[in-house]
């Protein structure tokens, strides 16, 4: 008998197993509840959600994607699809055009199987799936095809980090590389500045389920990853003490080490530039401080961006 393969974790799932994910996903989308925002509208026929995002993916762009962390990027680059919508609303966002504005393309599965295929045979080291979560009952059902006709690079799942325990059951075992958002420790913070309820309960046991799911991050002899969790923490002014109390919550609440990818690359943008906090950019002094947090509790896998 062949031996399958330890990565990518979706070609070990049996047919009948990919047919009852899809079922589970598409019984989301009748009275959504794809995410934690819970619309409950029939996006099956084709009603918007809070997401801006009806039945049909909506894409602004799949190309292969060199600024991404190393083990992600790698010398080919990453396989990205951009999907338009998103379901948190955040004033700051670089980029608004594609999340807030929806710009992008409606198609139909079968489009978004050939841009996965397309981009492996351009030689990226994964299809890398970029702000997701809404569209992610049909994405499986893309996959699903694409794996049907070759695919075998793994799946990294970049999301907001805004995702319900449903959801994620059903990608266990689908998903290689989890690549979350992590940015408030606070409720009221997420409610102004991301228009999302309960943000720190679902995104810190998102975090922990993706945790147990994919484990600590495992690259190939090239220093590629192949399967683990990143978790994406982008430094925003004036709001440090979050930041800490969520490095705090990695260092003590998950069952393995996460690597950090720690962003300084905040510039207002979009409603921002009309907002007291958020109108600047960080300072020198808050880039330390944030750096500092990671010596502070022993957290050192991963990246920093220079200031």
């Amino acid at each position: 008998m062949k031996k399958m393969p330890d990565f990518p974790l979706y070609l070990k799932l049996s047919p009948d197993e990919w047919q009852s994910r899809i079922d589970r996903g598409f019984a989301l989308l009748e009275d959504c509840t794809a995410c934690p925002n819970r619309c409950g509208v029939n996006r099956v026929q084709g009603k918007h959600a809070l997401c801006r995002s009806g039945f049909f993916m909506k894409v602004s762009s799949a190309f292969d994607h060199r600024g991404e962390e190393p083990v992600i990027s790698g010398t080919n680059g990453s396989g990205t699809i951009f999907f338009s919508g998103c379901t948190m609303k955040c004033i700051y966002c670089q980029n608004y055009p594609i999340s807030q504005q929806n710009i992008g393309t409606e198609i139909p599965f079968e489009t978004v199987t050939g841009y996965m295929l397309d981009l492996q045979k351009r030689g990226v080291h994964n299809i890398n799936l970029v702000t997701p979560t809404h569209f992610m009952p049909q994405i499986l059902i893309a996959l699903k095809q694409a794996v049907e006709q070759g695919l075998h690079i793994p799946i990294v799942y970049n999301t907001s980090g805004y995702e319900t325990p449903e959801a994620l059951a059903l990608l266990d075992g689908i998903v290689d590389i989890y690549l979350p958002d992590m940015r408030y420790a606070n409720n009221e913070t997420a409610r102004k500045y991301s228009g999302v309820n309960q943000y720190v309960e679902f995104n810190r046991n998102a975090i922990k389920i993706m945790a147990e799911q994919v484990g600590e991050l495992v690259c190939d002899n090239s220093m590629i990853a192949q399967r683990g969790l990143i978790v994406r923490m982008l430094i925003l002014p004036g709001l440090l003490d979050e930041l800490e109390s969520n490095i705090r919550f990695l260092a003590a609440e998950l069952p393995c080490e996460p690597h950090i990818s720690l962003m300084s690359q905040y510039f207002p943008t979009w409603h921002a530039i009309e907002d007291p906090l958020l109108k600047r950019k960080i300072s020198y002094e808050e880039y330390e401080q944030a750096v500092g947090f990671l010596e502070k509790y022993d957290l050192n896998k991963g990246w920093v961006q220079d200031f």
